[in-house]
């Protein structure tokens, strides 16, 4: 191959690897999950604290709103969450997970994918199932996120007004 005459010979594993070409850089792992929430679980800008309660966290992608290595959106490497959303008068209901390619978590801006859930009971309730069973994605959560689906959907209902008639009798 490439091989010069007084070049010493190469190791037979060296001179195949270089016979296939360049092999692309491995891609960089970033801080493991562990470690980042040992960084923030005490100080961080999504907290909210109460005295004679626990501790809250607002962070997009926690399921519970605990701040909890295992609700964590920002720690932890598979996030999971399901939240309402308006846009104008539409409220929607959307699943929250990680990306699938491992390079997109060096980019927090497509970091996590936002999908549309139905509202229909039997169907958003099938959606979560799917999104979870397919690729074994966070099962342990599996009851909390159908339970957090149940209530989100519940919020969208609005309270009748009774108009009282003047004229009825007392």
């Amino acid at each position: 191959s490439r091989v010069s005459p007084s070049a010493p010979p190469l190791p037979e594993a060296l001179a195949a690897s270089e016979a296939e070409g360049p092999r692309p850089a491995p891609c960089k792992m970033s801080a493991a999950p562990q470690l980042i929430w040992e960084c923030v679980r005490k100080n961080n800008a999504f907290l909210r604290k109460c005295p004679n309660m626990p501790t809250m966290s607002a962070e997009p992608g926690n399921l519970m709103g605990l701040n909890s290595s295992k609700f964590s959106g920002i720690a932890a490497a598979k996030v999971l969450d399901i939240r309402s959303k308006k846009t104008g008068d539409k409220e929607t209901i959307v699943l929250t997970t990680t990306h699938k390619k491992g390079s997109r978590s060096q980019r927090p801006g497509s970091r996590v994918l936002t999908t549309g859930l139905k509202k229909q009971p039997k169907k958003g309730l099938a959606q979560i199932d799917k999104v979870m069973d397919a690729g074994f994605y966070r099962l342990d959560l599996l009851a909390m996120a159908k339970a957090k689906y149940n209530k989100v959907r519940a919020s969208f209902k609005k309270k009748k007004v009774v108009v009282k008639s003047r004229r009825a009798g007392k």
